[in-house]
């Protein structure tokens, strides 16, 4: 029989367990490329294929995990992808011989795909590609893809084998202990979507152990009829002394396999934690439970199905905030950046914020961190401004410093207090500020952040899990117009539109030719766009700009012009400062929306004095 007809067949099969697991348990450390073994220690990895064909597993699983371009270049091997595919297949089946099939394991790519990250689907298709083709010239039976969390990657997965073979696939998703997957994707609502794609059989894997995996199959079961795949964990680890332990025993393993088996399952096995002696424990639960028939899946009608994606349309951007109102009618705005205190002093942000209230500019740019810098979140210092000043804000938002997960609750904290102005941006490294050793975490960019908030504003999370009501944010991106890698920034921000940016706030301008280029440039992602003004304080402020500041681009003869001002002292350097950024003003004034100023060094009055002379009308 072939393996397409084993997974049709309606009985339970035995899929094998762990592969890292064993390895890590007969002394590879966790710093070893774990698919290279496939090349420098083949007798050990088949040796753990051969021990699981004992146990009693009819489908064995490659040891490529983690053998994409991607994660292998971290070792400097993405160029024998190819090759270790092919050879850890040929591996596996010296292990097999004809007691058992091997399935090509295909993980993740560790990297974040569209609409969440930077890497093209068509290009994520083609990082597949090369490890399917590795797998399909050692000779593989199928392909597990495993341990997805992304729904949109998945697909990326099976169309990059399905352009190449047609054998079948299995596919599993991985859910935490709440039973979704990171994006919030409920396992009721995997089930189908794994149906539409070309798939045999659909199920989950790893994250959790057997308990949260047999609550997540019934939901599974019931929204479709095709076969169902569990390979959980040896339950959660624990640590113990420095090492991670998988407690769940054997038999533990055993009696879920059957309750699984119970609800639909009809491939059983293991991943993290879990062992031939796991597997062989499976082994007997598979051949006492049996199904003596199939499971009828009854497909439930629209009124039995609960709503999972109650895609909505946004509010008008006019309807969001008094800043979107303004966007909308193509009415000039002017905004002034402030930065939160570095300590928890609220005079330090409320006192220049009174101040531009005063001066009626329309919003105040809260600054996220500048250069790694620790100060008071952006979140709360703009419920404080609001809240205490009456002036509305515009969060400044980096997706440097957190998670996916982590930054969607900030933000939905920020709705949930009536915080409805942003300007979301990727964020500058840590290794900039004062904390060396900080890591970034940089999850997702600013596109896809900006994808994430225009579902926000449709109802719904990255899951397609309902939020209630939309949420109103008035959503800005930066442009970066005298970028050197222009084409780069350009497909940038086209992107940043497509995922439904509002407006854009450019770098500060000190060359409006290359601004009005950009612009021309763009002229197709017609949103509102508002240039970034910087009046120099002094000859130090301009020299820093020009070459410390990431992104900005200053002419020399604005360097020269600073530099032969300030010989004749403060004064005269401020004054040439402020006249150049009212040259900015007027030259630019034609292409813009609006003027965003800085307030270099806290000073709100040169910001001020610059609006005030540049004739920008700001009213509240």
């Amino acid at each position: 029989m072939s393996l397409r007809e084993i997974l049709e067949d309606g009985r339970v099969h035995l899929v094998d367990g762990a592969m890292g697991t064993l390895l890590y348990n007969r002394g590879v450390f966790v710093n070893v490329c774990y698919d290279e073994l496939n090349l420098d220690r083949p007798e050990l990895v088949q040796g753990i294929h051969e021990e699981y064909v004992e146990a009693g597993a009819e489908i064995l699983e490659t040891n490529t995990f983690g053998a994409n371009p991607v994660k292998l270049s971290a070792f400097g091997l993405e160029d024998r992808t190819e090759e270790i595919n092919e050879t850890a297949v040929r591996l596996a089946r010296a292990a097999a011989g004809s007691r058992a099939y091997v399935t090509g394991a295909v993980g993740p790519l560790g990297i974040r795909i569209e609409p969440w990250g930077p890497t093209a689907l068509e290009e994520a298709v083609e990082l597949f590609q090369r490890q399917i083709r590795g797998l399909l010239e050692g000779g593989a039976d199928g392909f597990v893809l495993e341990t997805f969390s992304d729904l949109h990657e998945l697909q990326c997965a099976v169309r990059a084998v399905r352009e190449l073979t047609d054998l079948p696939v299995i596919a599993q998703m991985t859910v935490g202990q709440d039973g979704t997957t990171s994006y919030g994707t409920t396992a009721a609502a995997i089930a189908p979507e794994l149906a539409e794609l070309d798939v045999q059989v659909v199920g989950l894997n790893c994250s959790v152990g057997p308990a949260v995996m047999l609550d997540a199959l019934e939901e599974m079961a019931a929204t479709t009829d095709r076969p169902l795949a569990a390979q959980p964990n040896a339950g959660l680890p624990r640590t113990v002394g420095d090492r991670k332990i998988y407690l769940a025993s054997p038999e533990y393993m055993g009696q879920y396999a059957r309750r699984m088996i119970e609800v639909g399952a009809r491939l059983v096995g293991g991943c993290c934690g879990t062992t031939p002696e796991h597997i062989a424990a499976l082994r007997d639960a598979v051949a006492s439970w049996q199904p003596t028939r199939s499971s009828v899946f009854v497909p439930a009608t629209p009124r039995d199905m609960p709503d999972d994606h109650p895609v909505q349309g946004p509010v008008p951007l006019e309807r969001r905030s008094a800043l979107g109102r303004k966007l909308a009618r193509g009415e000039p705005v002017a905004t002034v950046e402030i930065y939160p205190p570095h300590g928890w002093d609220r005079d330090a942000i409320m006192d220049p914020a009174r101040e531009l209230k005063v001066a009626g500019v329309d919003a105040v740019n809260i600054f996220d961190s500048a250069r790694g810098q620790t100060r008071m979140g952006v979140v709360p210092s703009a419920l404080l401004v609001e809240r205490e000043v009456g002036i509305e804000t515009v969060v400044h938002y980096t997706c440097r410093d957190k998670n996916m997960p982590g930054m969607i609750s900030d933000l939905l904290g920020a709705a949930g207090v009536g915080l409805r102005n942003l300007l979301l941006v990727s964020g500058d490294p840590p290794v900039q500020g004062p904390y060396q050793d900080a890591k970034a975490v940089f999850d997702i960019d600013s596109i896809g952040l900006t994808n994430v908030v225009q579902g926000l504003n449709r109802g719904v999370d990255p899951g397609g899990n309902s939020i209630g009501s939309p949420t109103e944010f008035v959503v800005g991106v930066a442009a970066n117009h005298g970028a050197v890698d222009r084409d780069r920034e350009r497909k940038r921000f086209r992107y940043k539109v497509e995922a439904g940016a509002d407006y854009a706030v450019t770098q500060p301008v000190f060359d409006p030719e290359a601004l009005e280029r950009f612009l021309e440039e763009v002229a197709r992602d017609d949103i509102p766009v508002i240039a970034g003004i910087w009046p120099f304080l002094n000859l130090r402020n301009a020299e820093f700009l020009a070459n410390e500041a990431p992104g900005v681009e200053v002419p020399t003869a604005a360097v020269d012009r600073m530099r032969s001002a300030q010989q004749s002292g403060t004064e005269a350097a401020l004054e040439e400062g402020v006249a150049l950024a009212l040259e900015m003003i007027e030259a630019v004034r034609p292409l813009v929306a609006g003027f965003h100023l800085s307030a270099p060094n806290g000073r709100v009055d040169v910001a001020l004095r610059v609006l005030r002379e540049g004739g920008v009308r700001a009213t509240a």
